[in-house]
């Protein structure tokens, strides 16, 4: 599976290794991905998702029902 997170869409970023002498090489900025599980009370039961921590401060903001209803309004999310 893709290293995106699935609460705020954030995907790793392509930049450059830049060395002292100013050479650059392609590298990338992978994001802090955790796979975590979440208690939902609207469903009462954990729900797990790959999430980077920046999601995890938007669910301790917002609530767990609430963030994934959006990110399911975005397309975050792929429910089959």
């Amino acid at each position: 599976m893709a290293k995106v997170c699935q609460v705020t869409g954030r995907k790793r970023m392509v930049g450059n290794n830049v060395s002292h002498s100013k050479r650059r090489t392609k590298r990338t900025f992978d994001i802090n991905l955790k796979t975590k599980k979440f208690w939902s009370e609207e469903e009462q039961r954990f729900v797990t998702l790959k999430v980077s921590c920046k999601g995890m401060k938007n669910i301790v903001k917002n609530g767990l029902d609430a963030t994934v209803k959006s990110a399911l309004k975005k397309g975050y999310i792929n429910i089959l």
